[in-house]
């Protein structure tokens, strides 16, 4: 473990507020206001460093001024003052968990006409946006609605979003954090690996070191899959004993004061169907070129097309999901995603996992690693079993 944790200094989140705020301007929006919850806390974490524990959370920001953070109930309250960046916290009392008791302690509660009324004596409110307009619960919605009188309401799910994809150098030293706890965690449950465990054995192993490495959680719902399983993009550890002659699904990610690692890889048991065994190779092959392929000043297009040419001359194309990388951060899965549908170029300091998922819906495969782009080329966060990985019985 490293010897003092690392944080983001509050310095950096009262930036991002003010370059945000700098975009409302440049889109003529006077208000913003994003959403969180448990597993969606990204946007809300980029500005306060703050995440949601069963209540939800939301940050409004004015084009001018200090930002709000609102969430529900006394309990999320204290727990705000305590870790939010944001020092103006106030409880709306919407925002809460959906078996949420009557309060015995006393709130002083807010609801949006109260703070919009409150914003209107400093300026005029005639566009307000919101951004993560898919996870906004509909009665928060309906309150803002109400509260902004004949204001517009529109969606800017990627004014954030934008300011997201360009990493800090201390986002960096966070994501090496925590992709180094990722790797030595997946190392060891390696070396633990034997026949006849259970899928679950080995999430508790990866869990347990990386815990006591120092992560606060998991950049995902963790699992692994074997067998006859495999072909499943998304899954979960279970009671399936671990046999002879197979493949075996690692996929792990630690979370580091909200920074996501994530490494998957395959573990070969004996022989294995050479079908399975070709579309892990493949899989490889497509992992090797593109951290080959990716440098500065390389289009996504370029990138996602030699990955589908290189499905296509394997007899593979139509298998994946996806291109062959997307950004990383707070959040594991995050934009741009590497493909051919844009202009996007590969720059310094945006930060991506390589995942490399095929799927004939028999057999299925995932390698992923993380990878900087830096002024010169790529530096690999994630190295370890980067090759056909044979458990040694």
């Amino acid at each position: 473990m490293s010897e003092s944790r690392l944080y983001i200094p509050k310095e950096e989140y009262l930036d991002r507020i003010k370059r945000v705020q700098k975009r409302m301007q440049g889109e003529d929006i006077d208000i913003l206001l994003t959403h969180a919850c448990e597993c969606e806390s990204a946007n809300v974490r980029y500005l306060s460093g703050f995440w949601a524990v069963f209540d939800f959370v939301g940050v409004l920001i004015p084009r001018e001024g200090n930002a709000i953070l609102l969430t529900g109930g006394p309990e999320s309250y204290d727990f705000a003052v305590e870790f939010s960046n944001i020092d103006d916290v106030r409880i709306h009392p919407l925002y809460v968990e959906t078996c949420a008791p009557e309060w015995d302690k006393p709130t002083n509660p807010y609801d949006f006409k109260m703070i919009l009324d409150e914003l209107r004596e400093k300026f005029p409110i005639r566009k307000v946006a919101i951004a993560n307009s898919n996870t906004m619960p509909h009665k928060i919605f309906e309150d803002l609605r109400k509260g902004v009188g004949n204001a517009e309401i529109v969606e800017a799910d990627d004014l954030i979003i934008k300011e997201r994809v360009f990493k800090s150098p201390q986002e960096i030293k966070l994501l090496r954090e925590a992709y180094r706890i990722t790797e030595e965690a997946m190392k060891q449950t390696i070396e633990y690996m034997r026949p006849g465990m259970r899928e679950w054995e080995l999430e508790a192993k990866w869990r347990s070191v990386a815990y006591t490495m120092g992560a606060e959680g998991t950049s995902y719902p963790i699992w692994v899959t074997s067998g006859d399983k495999t072909y499943q993009s998304l899954c979960q550890s279970s009671e399936r004993v671990i046999g002879e002659n197979e493949m075996v699904q690692l996929t792990f990610g630690a979370k580091y004061n909200g920074y996501c690692g994530n490494m998957c890889r395959p573990v070969i048991i004996g022989k294995i169907p050479k079908e399975h065994e070709k579309l892990i190779s493949v899989s490889l092959e497509c992992l090797n070129e593109t951290l080959e392929i990716m440098k500065p000043g390389v289009s996504f297009a370029e990138v996602y097309d030699k990955f589908q040419a290189r499905l296509q001359k394997n007899g593979f194309f139509g298998v994946n999901l996806y291109g062959p990388a997307h950004s990383t951060g707070l959040q594991e899965c995050e934009e741009p995603w590497v493909d051919n549908r844009g202009d996007w170029v590969l720059a310094p300091n945006m930060v991506f996992n390589v995942d490399i998922w095929l799927s004939d819906g028999v057999y299925g495969v995932r390698y992923e690693d993380g990878v900087i782009v830096t002024e010169s080329g790529l530096d690999i966060l994630t190295n370890y079993g980067r090759e056909l990985l044979y458990l040694q019985k």
